[in-house]
């Protein structure tokens, strides 16, 4: 008995082993290689805009990523020890580390820098609708400006970026945090009702709004703010409506700043895809100033999400001005995916080579991999027959198949089209 339950919790770690935690997943061959084509085209777009890379590390110390830094909560944080007892955390966000690193790195410098990232953020939230704990980010932080040309420059990338990778229907909504937190101030309810009212705004309960507004006897002025709220989404004359609501002049300069940034959207050719939602607030307690983000149909979440963070980097020591974003790449290959938007690969050639053919394989191989041509080296298995090997060739994103016949004849496949012919080398072996 003993031994039989031994080998049963033997097999069934073995079992576990060949699986993936709830929340992170394997990716591999085509798809893996359709995520890398569009986080290089991101990136080029980044660099276009002369953004340069850094990169910081997977894991911090805890206090990087604390409640007061303005991130997520303690619980939803992956957090372990190293053997000094330090508590350490992995990255659930990567702009808190870019400002870390900034505020040592750039210490002494008054001039603005533009800097650009890829990684993987890890957040340990309850799942539900197949939402990943494990996250591919790829964004931008322009640190040391504040002026409006630098919210502009962040928007207009990120339209860039999206069409630079193929997708077309997509919307960039902008608000900004002096708005809604002037409405916020106005209703003197207390720090925690005010977080119950942006948590029910974010889900769109407008009615569990009305009832907090109404149990807590705010001024009936206030409550009709709110109640418009949910109208303030739209083209840029929802400006106009915001404005009239809007109840002191913190709030009229963010609708003035809007509008601003609206003119120069024109000068970079996005108008079309940007859009204004006043009802917006910052997911990250660290942000300020304008907030955005941007969806698209086929993914249930946000692809891109940004704003400004002004005062996140005085947690680390260094005074300055900052805006960034970031693009959630998983949700980004999800609706190209269910767009169906053709991301190309890089075209491959697969060679087969039998025992007789093994110093031709390899000498045509190599005269392709010096023209700069991604090549695959395959020997025959004996009882494979050419459609395997079309099969095998089409599966492993290859476009053309080149057969290399012990009678020093080529038979060449067109994947895509199926066309083939034979090609007499001798001679020229």
């Amino acid at each position: 008995m003993f031994y039989h339950d031994k080998v049963k919790g033997r097999n069934n770690m073995e079992q576990q082993l060949l699986h993936t935690p709830e929340g992170v997943r394997d990716i591999y061959n085509k798809e893996c290689a359709k995520k890398q084509v569009v986080q290089d085209r991101l990136h080029h777009m980044l660099h276009l805009y002369g953004y340069q890379d850094i990169q910081t590390p997977t894991f911090e110390f805890f206090d990087v990523f604390r409640k007061e830094v303005g991130t997520i909560s303690s619980r939803e944080l992956y957090k372990f020890f190293d053997r000094e007892g330090n508590t350490l955390a992995l990255r659930p966000d990567i702009t808190p580390s870019i400002a870390r690193a900034a505020a040592t790195l750039l210490e002494s410098e008054d001039l603005p820098a533009r800097l650009c990232y890829v990684g993987n953020t890890f957040i340990n939230h309850s799942s539900y609708q197949g939402r990943l704990k494990e996250n591919t980010q790829l964004g931008a932080e322009l640190i040391g400006s504040d002026d409006i040309e630098s919210d502009v420059e962040m928007l207009a990338m990120v339209v860039d970026g999206l069409k630079s990778v193929g997708l077309e229907e997509f919307q960039v909504n902008i608000g900004h945090v002096d708005f809604i937190e002037s409405l916020m101030e106005e209703t003197g309810l207390d720090a925690e009702k005010q977080s119950e009212i942006r948590t029910l705004i974010n889900n769109r309960n407008h009615f569990g709004v009305d009832e907090i507004l109404d149990e807590s006897h705010v001024k009936d002025s206030v409550k009709d703010a709110f109640h418009i709220l949910p109208e303030l989404i739209g083209s840029v004359e929802v400006l106009d409506q915001a404005d009239e609501i809007a109840p002191n002049i913190s709030a009229k300069l963010a609708i003035s700043h809007l509008r601003q940034m609206y003119e120069l959207f024109t000068l970079y050719g996005v108008e079309d895809h940007v859009s204004f939602d006043l009802s917006m607030s910052g997911n990250y307690g660290y942000y300020m100033g304008i907030i955005f983000r941007a969806y698209t149909y086929g993914t249930g979440d946000a692809i891109v999400r940004g704003g400004r963070y002004d005062h996140l980097m005085e947690k680390f020591g260094k005074e300055t001005p900052s805006i960034g974003f970031a693009i959630i790449i998983d949700e980004l290959m999800s609706a190209l995916s269910r767009q169906k938007i053709r991301v190309d690969c890089a075209a491959s050639t697969m060679v087969v080579f039998t025992e007789a053919t093994t110093k031709w394989g390899i000498r045509l191989a190599r005269e392709f991999r010096s023209k700069n041509k991604n090549v695959e080296l395959v020997k025959y298995t004996p009882g494979k027959d050419l459609e395997d090997y079309k099969a095998y060739a089409k599966k492993n994103q290859a476009l053309s198949l080149l057969i290399l016949n012990d009678d020093l004849t080529i038979t060449m496949i067109n994947i895509l089209t199926n066309e083939e012919k034979n090609v007499d080398c001798k001679g020229t072996k």
